[in-house]
């Protein structure tokens, strides 16, 4: 039984009410700003309000102040404000309620008076989602996708350069057909490593789908599932499935376990259910699915895709190659590019390369299509996207399509359509212009190794198929994040007419920064628009955007309130990286670059700046990523650069206020700048991050900081940085 709604009863009355106890797990997919910024809110709410709540943050620095059995034990509900899947098994029993990470920011109060009426978390069920309307809570096929795409992506990347850089140092070309790399060498000994990894990718891919939806029961299923829909031979076809077989099988298997746990079994078989039962049958079921239902319709699908082709041989070169790019380009190693490249190899030894030349000059499109795509708007992505989009264009330039599988993965509505446009252009122009390949490879190795014929021709279709998919791809997942932030500025703006609180800036969105900027909310995908209401919306990346937050106003002390000079530190803030040294108590800079150069320079008197012009250069790059401005009179400038020898912080005041491009409007006066060597970019920086978004989070905070006479009463004041 919970307490009814409200704050307990305070008083001298002859009862004594028990004390309400909460729990709350935060947690977003950057695992940094927001992380905390929910947590702290939930907590201040709870406070205000007489109720005990403890808080386990899941960040990128892992979990802090973990909630214990006795914790779970004695609580009376459970607020989950997360982005990311978060493990509720432990919660069996207690009144769960699950919203978005935003929400725990934006109504903390709301939260703590839904969470008494929430349904009781059965063991294998699925928390009750906000009722509130506005939480904005990714969908629970978007969660399980993107888990599988997390998870897929270091196989993609270790498994596609291992074979890269194999075919690159070991390989050459053969009269016999192909790229070959000697056998009992110690190249073929990376092929075969890196082969491995190509292989695993695909079971990675639907096994942690499955695992997102039906939890560890399903792991088993889905791996082997996965595995079936990429061995074609299993269903009597040439090739496999593929990724998107894998995302079937992967949403087949979480499902098929979702439904056999709600099998009533006796008490003596249930123990035996997750561990046995389950994976059996799942497996079982699915397997025989695949292999008999969907796998003979592939086969049937293949075999008359390369009928069909073969009697096309005689049309126009133009049409072939566009038709063929359209293929090579679909499934990225799936039955239909497969049917695409085997119909191009097979022709190589009736004397006809044209057709492999059309294919060569598709096949890298989609990993240097990606690739580019995050070099040319890399707000669109994340930090772990970008680092794939390198890996992706190193990939292409070796006929590597596989790179760009994470971003169809994660994307399809938008990367496979922007993929098919730009291999038919690359096809098109190679069947134009009669390139011809004479082995069974793609991409620029192959014309860097001799094989190809019209070599000038071959990388004009290749770079013009490459430009066409990266535009297209940034302009599709603009107008669907636009969409997105219409939808949610009118879900925000409600209906009575009353003016939303502004946005601070960027918690919206994790700007896709490349040290896990996030943990500055920043400006989102495509920027961010303020609606005629004075709201603002927030995009960010598809797995990485956690949701407008509005601000709280903060609340001046009163004529009559004591304000208490804080006493001066005992000892330096942030471990030592932020020192009365470098600490302004007036910032003289009026523009954001100048802003960001006196800044260095303050951080240059700790004598842990080697190079100011590069940490300004490395700063400022950092801002075209997305503003770094916070909102709330806010900006935390950062960097990762050796032109500082270890981690150095920096606090100055602006009275004006300077320009930071914060989306809530306001002039930044509260300037925190953090510089790391690009070695102690790891947790040290996180937990700095961190620190900092949990503090800010407090109105009295940030008056008391503008309020401190001098240095060392600042300092004194950031000495409450715990």
């Amino acid at each position: 039984m919970t307490s009814p709604a409200g704050p307990p009863p305070t008083g001298t009355g002859g009862t004594e009410q028990k004390r309400l106890k909460l729990l709350a797990v935060t947690a977003c997919p950057t695992g940094i700003a927001h992380t905390y910024m929910a947590a702290e809110k939930l907590a201040q709410a709870a406070e205000s309000r007489g109720i005990d709540m403890k808080v386990e943050t899941q960040g990128s620095i892992g979990a802090e102040n973990v909630l214990s059995d006795n914790d779970v034990s004695t609580a009376d509900g459970v607020i989950i404000a997360a982005d990311k899947d978060v493990d509720l098994s432990r919660f069996a029993g207690k009144r769960v309620l699950k919203v978005g990470v935003a929400e725990g920011i934006r109504h903390p109060e709301q939260l703590i008076e839904q969470v008494r009426s929430a349904p009781v978390h059965e063991p294998g069920g699925a928390a009750a989602a906000s009722p509130a309307g506005g939480g904005r809570e990714r969908s629970a096929t978007y969660k399980a996708l993107m888990n599988g795409v997390s998870y897929m992506i270091p196989f993609v990347v270790v498994g596609g350069l291992l074979i890269a850089i194999s075919l690159s140092l070991g390989g050459h070309t053969d009269p016999s057909g192909g790229l070959v790399i000697p056998k009992d060498s110690f190249w073929m000994d990376v092929n075969n490593i890196g082969v491995i990894g190509f292989t695993l990718m695909v079971p990675i891919l639907s096994g942690y789908i499955a695992y997102a939806i039906g939890d560890r029961p399903a792991l088993v299923p889905g791996m082997i599932g996965g595995w079936i829909a990429n061995t074609g031979s299993l269903y009597d076809s040439k090739a496999g499935a593929g990724f998107i077989g894998a995302i079937v099988t992967g949403f087949l298997a979480g499902y098929l376990v979702l439904w056999i746990k709600k099998v009533k079994v006796p008490k003596f078989v249930q123990p035996i259910m997750p561990i046995i039962v389950i994976p059996i049958v799942a497996t079982t079921v699915l397997g025989m699915f695949f292999i008999y239902v969907i796998g003979k319709p592939i086969s049937w699908v293949f075999e008359h895709l390369t009928s069909w082709l073969g009697g096309m041989t005689g049309t126009s070169a133009i049409l072939l190659g566009t038709i063929l790019g359209l293929m090579i380009a679909f499934d990225m190693g799936g039955p239909v590019n497969k049917t695409a490249f085997l119909f191009g190899a097979g022709l190589i030894a009736t004397g006809n390369q044209t057709v492999m030349g059309m294919c060569a000059a598709a096949i890298p499109v989609m990993p240097l299509g990606q690739g580019l795509a995050t070099l040319i708007r890399k707000r669109l992505y994340d930090e772990q996207e970008r680092e794939t989009g390198l890996a992706s264009l190193f990939m292409g330039c070796f006929g590597i399509s596989e790179g760009a599988i994470p971003f169809a993965a994660a994307r399809p509505a938008q990367v496979i359509p922007a993929n098919m446009l730009g291999g038919a252009v690359a096809g098109a122009v190679a069947g134009m212009a009669g390139v011809k390949d004479a082995v069974p490879h793609g991409g620029p190795i192959v014309a860097v190794l001799g094989a190809v014929s019209g070599v000038p021709m071959f990388f004009v279709a290749v770079v013009i198929g490459s430009v066409v998919t990266a535009l297209a791809t940034v302009a599709l997942i603009d107008i669907s994040e636009r969409g997105r932030r219409g939808a949610a500025v009118a879900a925000f703006a409600g209906t009575d007419g009353a003016e939303p609180a502004l946005v601070p800036g960027g918690a919206g969105a994790s700007a896709a920064g490349s040290d896990a900027a996030a943990a500055v909310p920043a400006q989102g995908a495509g920027g961010s628009t303020p609606s005629a209401s004075g709201s603002v919306s927030g995009g960010g990346s598809a797995p990485e955007a956690d949701g407008a937050v509005p601000a709280e106003p903060a609340e001046p002390a009163g004529p009559d309130e004591e304000r208490t000079e804080p006493a001066a530190p005992s000892g330096d803030v942030l471990s030592g990286y932020l020192t009365e040294r470098t600490v302004k108590a007036r910032l003289d800079a009026q523009e954001k670059e100048a802003a960001i150069r006196e800044m260095a320079e303050l951080l240059a008197r700790s004598g842990d700046v080697a190079d100011v012009d590069e940490l300004v250069s490395t700063a400022l790059r950092r801002e075209e990523q997305g503003t770094t401005g916070l909102g709330e009179e806010i900006a935390i400038p950062h960097a990762k650069t050796d032109a500082v020898t270890a981690p150095v912080v920096g606090f100055a005041r602006s009275v004006e206020g300077v320009e930071w491009g914060s989306m809530d409007g306001t002039k930044a006066r509260l300037v925190f700048m953090i510089a790391v060597p690009e070695a102690a970019a790891g947790d040290e920086h996180l937990r700095i991050l961190a620190l900092l978004s949990r503090k800010l989070m407090d109105a009295g905070f940030r008056e008391r900081l503008l309020a401190a006479d001098d240095e060392r009463a600042v300092l004194g004041v950031l000495s409450e940085i715990r």
